[in-house]
């Protein structure tokens, strides 16, 4: 794919930043998307991978973007989202089974991905060989090597990349002011952090079942092994309802290592983040990983399930990364969901819902200094993920949530489940990017797309 193809509606959108330029960057942040200035402004997107997050991130973006086309590989949820996007925006989206269509369209200027894991990196790099800014969920990738891959071709094409990890915007302000606590002192020097992901339950058999109607699954598949659809009769309730509740396809894939990674690239794609954003690990990496404690539902020989019809991702697990300066990271499937940081001058634990401890409290008599939380987002702070992509689309700079700090996390979450699969303690050279003397691991990094399905490069 040739990076020739940008548009004249293209130039026009990059232009228009470019005039808007420092004007732009000085004002709030609710007020800097393209949006909110002109709708002749607004840019197109297209969304690949519509169930759940795929709908959520599109439903949050009509007011910053205008979508030309969706694209899903199940007909029934492709049809339902087009229909809600035509109701949200006024114009109904084309619709496409195959997302090369989208990519070979020259009027829009970015996608937004959020289909399986395993399909990440193939869309990604694709797109950005097509010329189009990329939006994609987290976790980003399924392998160590994917992430280099993305890397390499960010760099290549000058694309912006945003990795769908809001927990940096969209959770009020509560882990950044964490972060900003941690880097003004309050808790001394950091000695522990605690990430406390859940854990996930076992599955019955899963028997071979007929495909539904509306699923391509060899298309589904891609770059997976080919494997015959499973299912049980009983259904989904709730978020990601109206599936069934235990299969190998939609919202059960990510208790697949064949598709994702567990709880470990799920929550811990979150909370893993926030920990080494604030222990300043984000350009780095561990020394050590080491599986103190963990469950897998199934056997494995070799690293690898030797059965085939139930989920294979640890159920529960307990584990010990050596980060830098000695501060000792533990990756808990038990206990409260949230980051518990514990230091010399005390401890403090933050989720999604709270942030408390003594160093919370002190606050009130001695607050963190003015602008420490923009220090810590580096400006103005959006409260929209969608918001700050765009932003960054504008400025030609990479956003929050950029993909060498998220692949550097995101390699400790890769390492901790090869680790399981493998049990034993690997050691890791952050520099070279491998596992220290240990060829069986290091094939690990990598895996082969399925022929068919290589990334066109």
């Amino acid at each position: 794919m040739s990076l020739s193809r940008q548009t004249t509606s293209r130039r026009r959108f990059l232009q228009g930043t470019a005039a808007a330029g420092a004007a732009a960057f000085v004002a709030p942040a609710a007020n800097r998307a393209f949006a909110l200035q002109s709708p002749n402004e607004r840019p197109v997107f297209a969304t690949i991978g519509l169930r759940n997050q795929g709908w959520g991130i599109t439903n949050k973006s009509f007011k910053f973007a205008d979508f030309a086309a969706l694209a899903d590989v199940d007909s029934n949820v492709l049809g339902a989202n087009v229909e809600k996007a035509a109701a949200k925006q006024k114009k109904k989206p084309d619709a496409y089974k195959d997302y090369r269509e989208i990519l070979d369209r020259k009027d829009i200027d970015a996608v937004m991905i959020a289909t399986p894991d395993h399909w990440h990196t193939k869309i990604s790099v694709e797109a950005m060989y097509a010329g189009k800014d990329v939006y994609c969920e987290k976790p980003l990738t399924l392998t160590i090597a994917e992430g280099k891959l993305i890397e390499k071709v960010v760099k290549e094409t000058g694309r912006v990349f945003q990795v769908g990890t809001m927990q940096r915007t969209e959770s009020g302000q509560r882990f950044l002011q964490a972060i900003a606590l941690v880097k003004a002192g309050r808790i001394g020097t950091v000695k522990k952090v605690t990430c406390g992901i859940g854990g996930m339950v076992a599955s019955p058999v899963i028997p071979v079942a007929e495909v539904p109607k509306e699923i391509d699954w060899d298309f589904w598949l891609g770059p997976a092994p080919k494997v015959d659809y499973r299912a049980l009769p009983e259904m989904r309730q709730g978020y990601g309802g109206g599936v069934p509740l235990y299969s190998n396809c939609h919202y059960s894939f990510r208790n697949w290592h064949e598709y994702s990674g567990g709880k470990l690239t799920d929550w811990g794609a979150h909370h893993v983040d926030i920990a080494c954003w604030a222990l300043g690990a984000s350009d780095t990496g561990p020394s050590k990983i080491t599986p103190l404690e963990y469950s897998l539902p199934v056997e494995y020989k070799d690293g690898n399930p030797v059965v085939h019809d139930q989920y294979n991702t640890a159920t529960s697990f307990k584990i010990r990364v050596d980060m830098p300066n000695d501060v000792e990271m533990i990756i808990n499937s038990a206990g409260d969901n949230g980051i518990l940081f514990e230091g010399t001058e005390g401890r403090f634990f933050v989720n999604r819902g709270k942030i408390v401890g003594a160093p919370v409290e002190a606050l009130k008599e001695n607050p963190l200094p003015e602008g420490a939380i923009e220090e810590v987002y580096g400006g103005p702070v959006s409260e929209n993920h969608t918001a700050n992509f765009i932003d960054a689309m504008k400025s030609r700079k990479q956003p929050i949530s950029d993909v060498w700090s998220h692949n550097r996390m995101l390699e400790i979450c890769h390492l901790s489940n090869i680790a399981m699969r493998l049990d034993r303690e690997l050691k890791w050279d952050p520099a070279k990017r491998e596992i220290v003397g240990d060829d069986q691991a290091n094939s690990f990094l990598s895996r082969e797309d399925r022929k068919g399905y290589e990334i066109n490069m």
